[in-house]
């Protein structure tokens, strides 16, 4: 059994003892927490709370849970019910609600449950935030209310409607673009939310000829979630044996968007924000901001179309912060995640969808054929396993000064950007971990700087 608590919100396997595992006394206390800190943070003891889920099999144990505790709290609660997060987002947005929860542990397997916390912007929460909602939690500083006060439930089955009809209606959206192209799309939906909302978003976006796998949203992953290349070797049989122009595959929460091309090939999960990007910037020109171990391509690609590139910190919180500061017109995660904030900020693969769909259909590309206009790097993932007593902080700071030679970033680890290749070096926080992150033009010369980098670390370490 496992539980992790973090700023971010509180994770873990269904199943064990209070404290061991995600079970309903977490969920209370944690959710009391957070309601004493929404109230605290809009100034006001009666708020409204957005509440949204997964598909998964523990949902609706989970969300009866949160639901009453609210309720418990005084706070009124907006029960969206099967949601994807970039849904519950918008909800919290567009009903200036104080709030939202979201009930899904993203890509991680069926047995995890976990809640994402929001703000009242329909942002994720800052690190001082989820500092104060553990320490509420820890504490048990919460109080409940008396009878007369408790909250009201309402159920809304609205949303889905309205954010694909969000989708349509953003400008660089061309739904008559999509439609005269006849593509035929395919879609993996992992058997979750996904399943729900993507069929009647590409019928909405005029695409009349759908392949759907795994789009019956019980919760039972028929992969693994994770949108990665090794799990993606259906659709991607299927998209070749069926003649698809295109295929989509979104994790269960539906905040990632993976690409299959034509051939059966991956378009590659880092370049779903370059393409997107490229469109953007084609049609209105300004910065980007992606992490630190995204690809360059898409500084590449935005220098190209004459903006400005910036990096941040690895988080959604930390990307959004970045976004704002530099005035982008698109960002997100190299891991598949499109935050584009004509609509809001928040990764959202619906909006990826209706934008590179448009892009496609545009170009009068094939999928493969427009992949192949972009820079081509590729990135090693790595690790090295260090013993407790070895200071990391020490590693990194020395690994630091070896290269000061070089062009470095230090707000998230250590970043060494050298001419043709760069590598992110990140301590875990919960143990002896250095991950490893390097890009090249070939996966042999990645690999290689990875390889460097540990040599460096072995040696400073007495390893």
């Amino acid at each position: 059994m496992t539980l992790i608590k973090s700023i971010s919100g509180i994770r873990g396997t269904i199943g064990g003892q209070a404290g061991e595992g995600l079970s309903p006394l977490d969920v209370v206390k944690f959710t009391a927490a957070y309601a004493t800190w929404a109230k605290q943070n809009v100034g006001k003891d009666k708020i409204t709370v957005v509440v949204g889920r997964d598909a998964r099999i523990s949902g609706p144990m989970v969300d009866r849970l949160v639901v009453a505790t609210l309720m418990g709290m005084g706070a009124d609660v907006i029960n969206l019910g099967l949601s994807t997060t970039p849904t519950t987002e918008l909800a919290v947005e567009w009903e200036n609600a104080d709030g939202g929860i979201i009930l899904t542990a993203s890509h991680n397997p069926k047995q995890w449950n976990a809640l994402k916390l929001l703000n009242n912007k329909g942002e994720f929460l800052d690190g001082k935030a989820g500092e104060k909602i553990l320490e509420i939690a820890e504490s048990e500083s919460f109080t409940f209310v008396d009878v007369d006060d408790l909250g009201e439930v309402k159920n809304d089955d609205s949303y889905l409607q309205k954010h694909v009809q969000h989708v349509c209606d953003l400008e660089l959206v061309d739904v008559d673009a999509i439609k005269n192209s006849n593509l035929t799309v395919a879609l993996d939906c992992v058997n979750s939310v996904g399943g729900t909302y993507l069929p009647p978003l590409l019928k909405a976006l005029g695409v009349k000829n759908t392949i759907e796998l795994y789009c019956e949203p019980n919760g039972q992953f028929p992969h693994n979630p994770e949108p990665l290349p090794e799990n993606l070797t259906e659709i991607a049989s299927l998209i070749k044996e069926k003649k698809a122009d295109v295929g989509f595959v979104v994790d269960p929460d539906v905040d990632r968007l993976a690409i299959v091309n034509e051939d059966g090939s991956m378009f590659g999960e880092e370049y779903t924000l370059v393409a997107v990007a490229d469109y953007i910037l084609s049609n209105k020109p300004g910065n980007t901001v992606s992490n630190l171990s995204s690809t360059r391509a898409l500084r590449d690609v935005t220098e190209k179309h004459g903006g400005s590139y910036a990096a941040a910190a690895v988080g959604e919180v930390n990307v959004v912060s970045k976004m704002k500061e530099t005035n982008t017109v698109i960002g997100g995660e190299g891991n598949g995640g499109i935050i584009y904030p004509e609509s809001h900020y928040g990764r959202d693969a619906l909006v990826g969808i209706g934008l590179f769909l448009t892009h496609l259909a545009k170009s009068g590309k094939t999928c493969s054929k427009l992949r192949a206009t972009y820079p081509e790097y590729y990135i090693s993932k790595n690790k090295i396993e260090l013993t407790p007593e070895i200071n990391v902080d020490k590693i990194l700071l020395e690994v630091k000064n070896k290269y000061s030679d070089e062009q470095i970033n230090d707000i998230d680890g250590v970043k060494i950007d050298f001419a043709e290749k760069w590598v992110h070096l990140r301590k875990s926080n919960t143990e002896p971990i250095i991950r490893i992150y390097s890009e090249a033009a070939t996966m042999d010369e990645a690999d290689q700087l990875a390889q460097t980098i540990i040599n460096d670390i072995k040696e400073i370490a007495g390893l």
